[in-house]
């Protein structure tokens, strides 16, 4: 009868896999094209509105997620660009993320390819989120090309995810829709578009206006009011005349 490894040992144990996975890097891992950067930034941008919505959403960026695999010593190892978990609790992870030691595990990954940086094996990648891992979706784009795939695992392998009537890609566990805009991926929650830093400061700097201008016809109002009630108030002025 097999004997339950401690979760500390495999937490010490994952940990030393993880910096040897690290170390083993190229440099060139670590360099990516202006594509895939802003992306990333989009989706970490509009990911965090999710957040504050839901505490059950936990979102990861580029967190090495180590798994076991049967009769491997040693862990399956990946990176994705970005990820959610769902699970309304602690999640553990800190430099890489251990299935075995977590209470959840990768609910979606996205992949943002570009052919002038291939930092990846993104067959391979598809392999072992679909065969391995079986993360419930998996999102692929591709800036070059303008091409997004939305997958969902259906138990048995991943099938593409058909758009609705928005021509919009739905996550209905996440009440999250995905499709292209103005050449990026972009996120609707609950039917709404979620807007980037930019368009939110711009839709406050409009507000702003709007109530420094209100405030300002507040102001205009009042001293029209007080030019009419000390007119109004002056010796010999009744109903608006002069008395003779």
């Amino acid at each position: 009868m097999a004997t339950a490894i401690p979760r500390k040992l495999i937490e010490v144990t994952y940990e030393d896999y993880a910096q040897q996975y690290l170390r083993s890097l190229p440099l060139d891992h670590f360099m990516e094209v202006t594509a895939q950067a802003t992306q990333r930034e989009i989706t970490l941008a509009s990911l965090a509105l999710v957040k504050a919505r839901r505490k059950d959403v936990h979102v990861f960026n580029e967190l090495l997620v180590q798994y076991p695999r049967p009769n491997q010593r040693r862990p399956g190892q990946i990176v994705p660009d970005n990820m959610v978990v769902i699970f309304n609790g602690k999640i553990r992870a800190s430099s890489s993320f251990n299935t075995p030691v977590e209470d959840a595990k990768p609910f979606w990954v996205m992949e943002y390819v570009s052919k002038h940086n291939k930092r990846k094996d993104y067959e391979a990648s598809f392999d072992k989120y679909e065969r391995e891992l079986q993360v419930p979706y998996y999102l692929t784009f591709y800036p070059d090309d303008q091409e997004l795939t939305l997958y969902r695992h259906n138990g048995k392998k991943y099938v593409t995810v058909k758009p609705n009537k928005e021509g919009r890609y739905a996550i209905p566990e996440l009440d999250l829709e995905v499709a292209l805009l103005d050449g990026w991926v972009r996120y609707w929650y609950k039917g709404k578009l979620l807007p980037l830093p930019g368009d939110m400061q711009r839709e406050l700097d409009e507000e702003r206006r709007k109530v420094e201008e209100l405030q300002r016809r507040l102001e205009e109002a009042e001293r029209e009011l007080a030019a009419y009630r000390s007119t109004s108030q002056q010796p010999g002025r009744r109903n608006g005349k002069t008395s003779r």
